[in-house]
């Protein structure tokens, strides 16, 4: 039986620059009309938004057309999967439900390989009568949902867009450059598939290690590093015709519980909030990031009632736009999510946000309920059409800065020129290899290229068993210099004793022992440490004199569980670019230089991270080549 399963969450070839530039200037270019400045500029391959453009002709005409009941779908986003719908297929009916009869005003696009998410929008943009104007969380890139999956059971990896190691990887790096590339490639890409607003950068400062749903998507704990590289992340962004969204405002990182599944609160002075959260927010706003999406949790030093940021007029109306005079897209977060639902319900929700100054309310529980609700809230006097109209003005506004107003068709041709280009990639292998952040190496084992190739290697892996992928790229890569290297993997939702006994037994024969750990965040965990167990195991080979090297390839702070470990080295992500950067920064091939964007207590500060140079003739001799 083959299964197909899903996953979420340098310049272009010239040759490539050329086409896309001719498509792009093709779609955005308006009629000839002398004092009309068109939506998007290409200026030597970028894509620039434009400032608006006043008299907003099409905007006043299509506002005007609309009932009130249009205007407030316009505000309501559901979310659709990039899969492959038949036009007679139930999915497809709900589908054209949405836009024809409904008439919401745009979607967030889940996950789908490039062509089946490109063709998707393609004919949902056909279907409606005002132009859609699309969502996708791009945090890690276009990549992070345009997957084409795995094959099995012949372990095929389809391909899609390029995934970039998740920010903190960005922060170990701290290179602004790097940071405006990745939303550069994000851009490029992403419009090629016909998405217009990507819910990125991540601007939590992630304070708080037991943090379980920010922790790596964060550019770390210092919040002038996290305000650069967000902001950097944001022109390369916005320059190539993508819109930014800063999440999630007034900030995420310093909770303990997660928005998914109840309310957080995050009880600290407002001073503090001045000076760590609020700094990477007021960084991108003064780059004119264009939107902001809120975040499901109560701070009371900004609003004493107690209601989640997303609630709250004081947080989006007193502080967001007038404090700080944002006057971009205001998004929540998704409507389904217990911070809001669990105390207000579906309906007191959506009127309380977009009482509170909410534009766009993202993936409802019930996307006709949540209309209704927003007309309720008008026909209850909890506001005014006029509220109404300034949300959907701000939003057609978008539209037509993107060139929608002009052409929403999605060009299928040019997407397999663009999505997934061998320049992106390199992207992406660059801030992999930058980032690679060695934390410990007390016993000198490093670089393991000074090994003869004849030495025995146990690699263990532990990760969810749903991630293919973990552990396939950093073993192949050692392969390259051992003759002999034996692959373990242990599945972290079921670790049995046994299986630890029977590889700590293996790790008596080994001359070199890797353990691997792939356990991250997840959006409906409560933790993201590694199982117990594990840890045990990794004590266990140290009082055996083992010498274990830990690779943390998930959750950075998994050193806190195993602090005896004489070796540490943090890859940020399990995807293909950063376990390869792992794997030739311990043979050497790879210079070593990310430095920690964070602390881990209890003894690690921001800041450290042993450099090594490339060992050359250790990597000549070993025939690891680039």
């Amino acid at each position: 039986m083959h299964v197909l399963i899903s996953f979420s969450a340098c310049a272009i070839r010239s040759s490539v620059v050329a086409l896309v530039a001719a498509v792009v200037a093709a779609c955005a270019r308006p009629a000839p009309t002398p004092a009309a400045a068109p939506p998007l500029s290409v200026d030597s391959g970028r894509i620039a938004i434009a400032p608006p453009r006043m008299p907003a002709d099409w905007v006043d005409s299509v506002l005007a057309s609309l009932s009130l009941r249009e205007k407030a779908a316009q505000m309501v986003w559901p979310t659709v999967f990039g899969d492959y719908s038949p036009s007679d297929s139930p999915q497809w009916e709900q589908l054209r439900r949405l836009i024809e009869e409904e008439r919401v005003g745009g979607f967030t696009v889940s996950v789908g390989s490039p062509v089946e998410i490109a063709v998707k929008l393609d004919a949902m943009q056909r279907a409606s009568r005002v132009p859609l104007l699309i969502g996708a969380d791009f945090e890690f890139g276009a990549g992070y949902r345009a997957r084409g999956g795995w094959f099995l059971p012949n372990g095929i990896d389809l391909g899609g867009a390029v995934v970039f190691p998740p920010q903190m990887a960005l922060g170990a790096t701290g290179d602004t450059a790097l940071a405006y590339e990745q939303g550069r490639v994000t851009a490029v890409e992403g419009r090629a598939l016909g998405v217009h607003v990507a819910y990125a950068p991540i601007l939590d400062v992630n304070n708080n290690p037991a943090n379980p749903v920010i922790n790596t998507r964060s550019y770390g704990e210092d919040p002038a590093l996290a305000a650069r590289l967000g902001a950097a992340f944001v022109r390369g962004l916005q320059e190539h015709g993508m819109i930014a969204t800063g999440k999630h405002f007034p900030g995420h990182g310093d909770t303990e519980v997660n928005s998914h599944l109840a309310l957080p609160v995050v009880g600290v002075t407002r001073a503090r909030l001045d000076s760590v959260e609020l700094v990477p927010f007021r960084a991108s706003v003064a780059a004119g990031v264009g939107a902001i999406m809120t975040f499901h949790g109560a701070m009371p030093a900004l609003d004493s009632s107690g209601v989640p940021g997303t609630l709250s007029r004081r947080v989006l109306g007193d502080l967001l736009r007038g404090e700080l005079h944002f006057e971009g897209v205001v998004i929540s977060d998704a409507m389904d999510m217990r911070g809001v639902l669990d105390k207000y319900g579906a309906v007191e929700a959506a009127i309380r946000a977009v009482e509170a100054g909410a534009d766009v309310l993202i993936q409802p529980v019930d996307v006709r309920q949540t209309i209704d609700a927003v007309v309720q809230g008008v026909s209850t006097g909890r506001y005014d059409e006029a509220r109404i109209d300034a949300s959907v003005r701000r939003l057609l506004e978008a539209k037509r800065r993107v060139g929608l107003d002009r052409r929403r068709s999605v060009p299928i041709d040019s997407v397999r020129f663009v999505v997934g280009d061998s320049d992106h990639v390199a992207v992406a292998r660059t801030v992999a290899e930058r980032s690679i952040t060695l934390v410990r190496d007390s016993l000198k084992q490093l670089p393991l290229s000074r090994l003869p190739r004849s030495r025995r290697v146990l690699s263990i892996t532990l990760a969810r068993r749903t991630d293919l992928a973990a552990g396939g790229t950093f073993d192949a890569e050692l392969r390259r210099h051992f003759s002999s290297v034996r692959s373990e993997f242990v599945n972290a939702d079921a670790p049995a004793n046994a299986e630890w006994e029977r590889l700590l037994r293996a790790a008596g024969s080994a001359n070199v022992v890797v353990v691997s750990s792939y356990v991250s965040h997840a959006w409906n965990a409560t933790s993201a440490e590694a199982p117990r167990e594990f840890a045990n195991f990794v004590e266990a080979l140290v009082r055996a004199r083992r010498r274990p090297i830990v690779v943390s390839f998930g959750n950075p702070y998994l050193l806190q569980q195993i602090s005896g470990v004489p070796a540490y080295l943090i890859g940020w992500s399990g995807i293909g670019v950063s376990q390869r950067a792992a794997a030739r920064a311990l043979l050497g091939a790879n210079a070593i230089t990310g430095r920690l964007p964070i602390r881990i207590p209890p003894g690690t500060s921001i800041g450290a991270g042993l450099i090594r140079a490339v060992d050359s003739a250790s990597a000549r001799a070993s025939g690891v080549r680039r």
